[in-house]
């Protein structure tokens, strides 16, 4: 998308644009050039000329593609951005969950969501004196904690399971209970399971595809997550499944035991 210009847009599913009306939506993006889009955490950052910003959360089922130009949208196609070149960029939610927002730059930091988001699981981004400093303060259960945004950014339900299982951590262990070397580890297990599942180019559990329509990869690695009842990959155990703060999460009883 980098270099195209928006000539017009539509929007046919107005709550998909959080804070503009379709005709105002329009008006604030016909004519800016798409000068580039970023990532923050799970939010995907479309940066227009005249410093202003979209920011797009595609929740569970959004997607974008293009089409060319005249290309009848289908049922679940809720914005088209008309492009130049005779292109048209389509966003597709089933389940209409996905959100923009439109905003001037200095005004990104307002944003609910994106201004809260903590580092990114990366190496230089997390590091372990301040994975040390929030969960020492913090009497919540792991498993929930790991998927609090505004703590660590990125990490959902399923690499919450698996980075869990592979540093032998119950999921509702307090956080504060943890000790430095178990802090390291999970650290570490967070970093390289997210890097993976990026090399893998994410997990389809469902229906997502990316930009080609080609379905991820890494459900095929994955260790814990959906295998309830199958044995552990580390000891045989029969994996378990229970509700965490009203999230499916499946461990190990044996490697994954539950503290007092």
């Amino acid at each position: 998308m980098k270099g195209h210009v928006i000539e017009s847009t539509e929007v046919r599913w107005p709550k998909t644009v959080s804070n503009l009306t379709p005709e105002e939506f329009d008006a604030e993006l016909a004519g800016r050039k798409i000068e580039r889009i970023d990532r923050r955490g799970k939010y995907l950052l479309f940066r227009f000329s005249g410093e202003l910003t979209m920011v797009s959360h595609l929740r569970m089922e959004g997607s974008y593609y293009t089409v060319p130009r005249g290309t009848e949208p289908g049922k679940h196609d809720l914005v088209t951005f008309h492009l130049d070149d005779a292109v048209d960029l389509f966003y597709r939610d089933t389940r209409k969950f996905g959100r923009m927002t439109v905003v001037p730059n200095t005004q990104l930091d307002q944003v609910p969501g994106l201004s809260t988001l903590g580092p990114e699981p990366t190496e230089d981004a997390l590091d372990f004196a301040y994975m040390k400093r929030i969960f020492n303060k913090s009497n919540a259960r792991i498993k929930p904690f790991l998927l609090d945004q505004s703590h660590i950014a990125g990490i959902g339900n399923i690499y919450a399971d698996e980075t869990l299982w592979q540093s032998k951590i119950h999921p509702k262990t307090h956080v504060n209970a943890l000790t430095d070397d178990e802090i390291h580890t999970l650290r570490n297990k967070i970093i390289a399971e997210m890097t993976r599942s990026i090399e893998h180019h994410g997990t389809t559990v469902h229906s997502f595809t990316n930009v080609f329509g080609e379905a991820g990869e890494f459900q095929n690695e994955l260790e814990v997550y959906g295998r309830a009842g199958e044995p552990c990959l580390r000891c045989g155990t029969a994996l378990e499944k229970i509700k965490v703060a009203q999230r499916g999460t499946t461990f190990c009883p044996h490697c994954q035991v539950e503290r007092d």
